[in-house]
C-alpha cells in the first residue's frame, strides 16, 4: 500500500492486524495493565502527599523537590534505554514490571512508616524510571507486531485505551482510598494496589516468544551491556540528529512539556489556596478535561496526518496550543477547563506524531535509545519548567507572566518544526515503508 490514505484504517484495520499478529493483542494487554498500574500509583501518591491529613506538604515545596529528584534520572536514565536495543525486549518488559512492583511496595512501606516526603519521592522516582522503561520498551517493540499500514491508527488506539486505563487506575485508587482511609496507613494500602497489577503486566510480557519484540540486530553486537549503556545516549542523540522528522517532533514535545510543567505548578498552588477538599476536586476536574483532550487526539491525529502530514499537524497543534495557553490569563475556572482540554489534545497529538516518527524513521538497532532520548526531553523540559515556575510564581499561583511565556514557547516550537521538519510528501509520509523493510523491523 502507498499513501497515508491506507495508513489509517482505524478499528477495522487494527482488528485485521490482530488476526495476523497475535502478539499485537498481547502487547496491548501489557500496555493497558501497565497504565492501570501507573494510574493507581500516581493517584495514590498524589493523595498520600498532597491530601493526607497526617502530612502538611506545600505544593510549591513538593514541586521543587520533584525538580531536584527528576533531574538525575533525566540525565542518567537515557543511557539505560540502550538496553532495549541490546537485550531481548521481552525480558526487559518482564523484569522492569517486576522491579516496578518491588519499588511500589517499598514506597507503600515508606508511606505507612510516616517517612518524609523526600524519602517517598525518591521511591517514586525509582517507580517512574521503571515505568518509563516499560513505556519505551512497548513503543520500541510495536513495529514488530503491527504492520506499517496501520501503525498510526494502532498508536492512536493504544493511546485512547491507555488514557482510559490511567483513569481506571485512578478510579481504583479512589475506591481503595475510600475503603482504607486517607491517612498514612490507608494511603500505603492504596498504593499496594499497584503492586498486583504491575506483576500481572510482567506475567503477560512473559508470554512473548524470544526476540518477538526485537531487537532484530542488537546495537554494537558482541559488546557488553555496560558498553551499550555507556554509549546509549550518544547513539540515540546521533540518530535523532540524523532524522529531521524526529528532531522536529521532539522539539514540539519539548515545547509542550515546558508549558505543561509551568501549568501544573500553577494549578497545584492555586488548588492549595482553594483548600484541601476544593483543591483536590479542582485538580481532578482539570485532569479529567486534560485526559478528555488526549482521548480526542487519538481520533484527530490519524485523520490530520492522513490529510496534511505530520509537519503541518505539529505546527497547527502548537499554534492552537498558544491560543489555549494565552486564554489562561483570565484564570476563569471554565476557561481553565476548556484550555486544559485543548492542551491535552495538542500535547497528545505531538506525542503521537513523535512516536510514529521514531517507530518508522529510525532503525530498529537504535530505536530504544531514541525513545530514551524522548524520555530525557520529557523530564528535562518538565524539570526546567517547574524550577522556573517555582522561582517566579506568586503565592496565589496566578502568574500572567508565566502564561505569556508559555504562549511564546508554543509559537517558538511551531517555528522550529517549520524549519527543521522535512517538506511534506505523500510517499515520504506514508510511514517510510521502504525504509522499514530495509531495516528489517517488521515481522
Amino acid at each position: 500500500m502507498s499513501g497515508l490514505q491506507h495508513a489509517t484504517p482505524g478499528l477495522r484495520g487494527f482488528v485485521r492486524s490482530l488476526a495476523h499478529s497475535p502478539g499485537l493483542g498481547r502487547l496491548l494487554a501489557v500496555r493497558l495493565t501497565s497504565q492501570i498500574t501507573d494510574g493507581v500509583f500516581q493517584a495514590a501518591l498524589f493523595g498520600a502527599i498532597l491530601f493526607n491529613p497526617e502530612r502538611h506538604a506545600d505544593p510549591l515545596a513538593i514541586a521543587g523537590g520533584l525538580a531536584v529528584l527528576l533531574l538525575p534520572y533525566s540525565v542518567i536514565g537515557p543511557f539505560a534505554g540502550a538496553l532495549l536495543d541490546h537485550w531481548d525486549r521481552r525480558h526487559v518488559l518482564m523484569y522492569a514490571n517486576v522491579i516496578r512492583a518491588a519499588m511500589i511496595g517499598l514506597v507503600a512501606v515508606a508511606i505507612a512508616a510516616g517517612a518524609t516526603d523526600t524519602i517517598v519521592l525518591i521511591g517514586a522516582l525509582a517507580v517512574t524510571g521503571a515505568s518509563r522503561f516499560v513505556a519505551s520498551g512497548l513503543s520500541a517493540g510495536l513495529p514488530h507486531v503491527a504492520h506499517r499500514d496501520v501503525i498510526v491508527a494502532t498508536n492512536a488506539l493504544f493511546t485512547t485505551l491507555g488514557a482510559g486505563m490511567l483513569a481506571v487506575g485512578a478510579g481504583i485508587a479512589a475506591v481503595l482510598r475510600a475503603l482504607f482511609g486517607p491517612d498514612n496507613s490507608g494511603s500505603a494500602l492504596t498504593t499496594l494496589g499497584g503492586v498486583v497489577i504491575a506483576l500481572i503486566a510482567g506475567a503477560l510480557a512473559h508470554g512473548f516468544t524470544r526476540l518477538q519484540l526485537g531487537p532484530d540486530e542488537p546495537d554494537d553486537p558482541g559488546r557488553s551491556a555496560l558498553h551499550a549503556v555507556t554509549v546509549g545516549l550518544l547513539h540515540g542523540a546521533r540518530a535523532v540528529a540524523g532524522s529531521r522528522t524526529v528532531s522536529a517532533a521532539l522539539s514540539a514535545i519539548g515545547a509542550h512539556r515546558l508549558v505543561f510543567g509551568m501549568n501544573t505548578l500553577m494549578l497545584l498552588v492555586i488548588s492549595k489556596h482553594a483548600g484541601a477538599g476544593d483543591g483536590l476536586a479542582g485538580v481532578s476536574v482539570v485532569a479529567g478535561f486534560t485526559a478528555g483532550g488526549a482521548l480526542l487526539a487519538a481520533l484527530v491525529t490519524p485523520y490530520s496526518v492522513d490529510r496534511i502530514g505530520r509537519k503541518t499537524t505539529l505546527i497547527v497543534a502548537l499554534l492552537v496550543g498558544a491560543v489555549a495557553e494565552v486564554s489562561l490569563v483570565t484564570f476563569n475556572p471554565v476557561v481553565l477547563c476548556i484550555s486544559a482540554f485543548v492542551l491535552g489534545l495538542i500535547g497528545q497529538v505531538a506525542k503521537l506524531c513523535g512516536d510514529v516518527a521514531m517507530q518508522v524513521d529510525i532503525g530498529d538497532a537504535v530505536r530504544g535509545q531514541v525513545f530514551s532520548v524522548q524520555d530525557a526531553v520529557f523530564n528535562i523540559a518538565y524539570v526546567g519548567a517547574v524550577t522556573l515556575a517555582a522561582v517566579a510564581i506568586p503565592d496565589d499561583g496566578k502568574s500572567v507572566a508565566l502564561v505569556i511565556f508559555g504562549t511564546v514557547l508554543y509559537v517558538i516550537g511551531s517555528l522550529v518544526v517549520r524549519v527543521v521538519h522535512t517538506p511534506y510528501h505523500p510517499r515520504h509520509e506514508a510511514l517510510s515503508g521502504d525504509r522499514i523493510e530495509a531495516n528489517g523491523s517488521q515481522s
